[in-house]
């Protein structure tokens, strides 16, 4: 297919098959400085004039380590979500700054003791057997629906402690909240999308609310009731930061590690001579292959941060004001720091990709949670399922922040 667009703020890019989105970025790569991408406005929504793309690796490394110039607030999504959403959910850890970002990661930080990330990894190993008893069971089509959705999803329920009534509206309520992401389109779209979108993120909410409530006065061995009883210099969370912070743990945390899977039983069924590799020695050549199927996926594409003073990046002149887009699907295939970058190579190293996010207070609270289910999940499934292979291309999310992968379909 010939490229439609390099217009990265056209919903025509974000259409464009993978391999062409990323023949764009390296012609963005090639220019002399950021190129500046204007934006439609939306009514209702809010949004800057545009921004400017940071395609090359440099840039979007040395513009996580400024966090103070480069900031994450109002919001790191595209676009922007209007003013209302912060009072009605609270404020999402990723849309924060220091020291309001601090002060909650060491909360967070705090609720996982060594007990509590003892019984995720026993969960996580329960989860993954069960998914391929499963499948093993009943053959199903979707790699997909069958394994990569049901894992992160349930490990995170385990994690919380949510009941096991209560899962079947949490599956739809983060199906829902992710089905359509990050890319502008007509006033009427956006708003049926924004109110199925509201209404799912509020129902999470009010189910963590209400679990947190009863884990106050009768505490569990779950990270609710590490969370609600969490005091750092007697701080704790309050109730809409841990709705807040549970919404972000299943959209963001679910979504990420379901479509890293995903891409990982696609890539090594495309390179039949990486998965050979593999399974010669997994426990040696698992920890390299994770890094190099994250760089290779990049789950999130991008994140948006706004320009607090008028600054240099690497020779770039930005002012007050510019917001500008972290393109870690184009970094993470730079060839000034990934020799043969488009190769998928599952012994590369070093692998500095920024496939959890570039350098900084901001990079992924939950990388070593997603290196670990991907870790135990493929172990499972080789181990029972040694033939288990993609049979087609994937079909993707239309998005241009998650690199979602809707449907795989899988044989063993």
């Amino acid at each position: 297919m010939n490229v439609i667009t390099d217009d990265l703020a056209d919903l025509a890019f974000w259409t464009q098959p993978p391999q062409a989105r990323l023949a764009a970025f390296a012609r963005l790569r090639e220019l002399p400085e950021p190129r500046f991408f204007p934006e439609r406005r939306v009514p209702l929504l809010r949004s800057g004039t545009g921004f400017h793309a940071l395609v090359r690796h440099a840039d979007v490394v040395e513009a996580s380590r400024r966090p103070a110039t480069f900031s994450s607030e109002p919001a790191v999504s595209s676009p922007e979500p209007p003013g209302w959403v912060r009072h009605v959910f609270g404020e999402a850890l990723v849309n924060m700054d220091d020291p309001r970002h601090a002060r909650l990661r060491r909360i967070v930080a705090r609720a996982f003791t060594p007990r509590m990330l003892a019984k995720m990894e026993e969960d996580l190993r329960r989860t993954s057997a069960e998914i391929v008893d499963d499948v093993l069971a009943h053959r199903p089509g979707d790699f997909v629906t069958a394994v990569a959705a049901r894992l992160p999803i349930n490990v995170i329920c385990d994690m919380m402690g949510i009941p096991g009534e209560a899962r079947r509206e949490v599956h739809r309520h983060v199906d829902t909240s992710t089905e359509y992401s990050g890319v502008r389109s007509d006033l009427l779209r956006a708003l049926r999308m924004g109110v199925r979108n509201a209404s799912a993120l509020m129902s999470l909410q009010r189910l963590v609310i209400r679990l947190g409530r009863l884990r106050r006065d009768d505490p569990s061995d779950d990270l609710i009731s590490a969370l609600v009883h969490a005091n750092v210099d007697g701080e704790r969370l309050t109730a809409r930061e841990l709705g807040s912070f549970f919404t972000l743990l299943l959209v963001a945390g679910n979504e990420t590690t379901r479509n890293a899977i995903a891409h990982g039983l696609h890539l090594l069924s495309a390179h039949p001579e990486q998965r050979e590799l593999l399974l010669s020695d997994f426990d040696r050549y698992i920890p390299t292959a994770i890094e190099e199927i994250v760089r290779h996926a990049t789950p999130i594409m991008q994140f948006r941060r706004t320009v607090t003073e008028d600054c240099e990046l690497n020779g770039h002149a930005f002012r007050r004001g510019d917001r500008v887009a972290l393109l870690y699907v184009s970094a993470n295939r730079d060839g000034a720091v990934f020799a043969d970058p488009d190769a998928f190579d599952i012994t590369r190293s070093p692998n500095p990709h920024v496939g959890f996010g570039g350098p900084g207070p901001h990079f992924c609270l939950g990388a070593h949670l997603a290196r670990r289910e991907l870790t135990v999940i493929f172990r499972e499934l080789f181990t029972r399922l040694p033939g288990i292979r993609a049979t087609d291309e994937p079909e993707y999310l239309l998005s241009n922040f998650d690199n979602g992968i809707q449907r795989l379909s899988f044989d063993f």
